[in-house]
């Protein structure tokens, strides 16, 4: 279903781009600017494996690379949140671009950081602050390593009963993960992190030693910290989808990953990034406690672009996923054009709902 939606999306996009439909709206729906999102900058393996549900959040540096330099040739600024904040609120200034990254891994490190600072471009880069600590539960991951490594099917503990996916072939993997992440998705946080917590130890997976695999450590965070080009911004403390807690546990995930931050690196964050991002992940009660907690910006997931509007609500901002099932700069000119999210969202552009 996933593959079938995808190749649905790649047809309707390229439809409006070869119409050149993009461009005649553009004007209309570029809006200010735009805040992309990443989360793994890696090379492509010479031997992709075909099962790869989370590919999607993987971009190769080539791909990042050729898109820097499109945004270059838009002649369009790429600046820091703090920056685009500003001119939200003065309403005034040139077109522009950021660039966010999710959870911490350690290929942004190694592999997009010496690419902004060759340009000398900044970033955001958004850390939930046990996972430095190997103490973050990548379960997105752990669940597909768990279906690759599945035989004929997969056994999960859904309500005190097995719940058995058959894992045989590649479409069956495919379709499994999807049921059981959505379903995962669903859940409320305690529950869903002893679903996998238990479908980790049955698959002989250490969540720990995966986080430290692939998150950088406090030391490559303060490498980083130190270098002007580069915001911390905080992302929880557990990469929990905060609209499902309770409001004071909410503010403490909030809070409490600030605080860390702080007395990690020596400077106090003022930018979020929800986890997930989605609406069912975060909404008005949340976006509220982002601005209670002192945060100047928070950014969701909703898709979008930025527009004036968007100054009174700097605690519920679009972003632009750079997918990595999307590495063709066809996408990313239909990206920076604003079309496509212009006809997802009704022509709306403002959504804090």
């Amino acid at each position: 279903m996933a593959k079938v939606k995808t190749a649905m999306m790649k047809a309707a996009m390229a439809g409006l781009y070869h119409t050149g439909a993009h461009r005649l709206l553009a004007p209309y729906t570029q809006g200010t600017g735009l805040i992309f999102t990443l989360h793994q900058v890696r090379p492509q393996p010479a031997e992709p494996a075909p099962f790869a549900p989370n590919r999607i959040l993987e971009v190769t540096p080539e791909f990042l690379e050729a898109v820097l330099d499109q945004v270059h040739d838009a002649d369009l600024d790429v600046v820091t949140l703090d920056e685009a904040a500003d001119r939200l609120v003065r309403g005034k200034g040139r077109r522009f671009v950021c660039f966010t990254f999710d959870d911490g891994y350690g290929d942004n490190f190694q592999y997009a950081y010496p690419m902004f600072k060759a340009r000398d471009l900044p970033f955001t880069l958004y850390v939930p602050t046990n996972y430095p600590d190997g103490q973050g539960e990548l379960w997105w991951l752990a669940l597909e390593q768990a279906v690759a490594g599945a035989g004929e099917d997969i056994a999960v503990m859904r309500d005190g009963e097995t719940w058995r996916l058959p894992a045989k072939t590649l479409a069956d993997k495919e379709q499994s993960f999807e049921e059981i992440y959505w379903w995962l998705r669903g859940l409320d946080e305690k529950t869903q992190r002893d679903a996998v917590r238990k479908l980790a130890e049955a698959h002989h997976i250490d969540l720990s030693a995966q986080c430290r695999a692939m998150i950088m450590s406090w030391d490559e965070l303060r490498i980083m910290a130190a270098d002007p080009l580069v915001s911390i911004g905080a992302h929880t403390k557990d990469h929990f989808a905060v609209a499902k807690l309770p409001e004071t546990e909410a503010m403490g995930q909030m809070v409490g990953s600030t605080d860390r931050i702080e007395r990690e690196l020596g400077t106090r964050p003022v930018h979020f990034a929800y986890p997930y991002g989605d609406p069912a992940s975060a909404g008005p009660r949340d976006f509220a406690l982002a601005e209670k907690a002192g945060f100047r910006t928070a950014v969701t997931t909703r898709k979008g672009m930025l527009f004036p509007g968007h100054k009174d609500h700097l605690t519920a901002l679009p972003r632009v996923s750079l997918n990595g099932d999307y590495q063709s700069l066809t996408y990313t000119a239909l990206y920076l054009s604003g079309a496509p999210f212009a006809l997802w969202n009704g022509f709306q552009q403002v959504n804090a709902a």
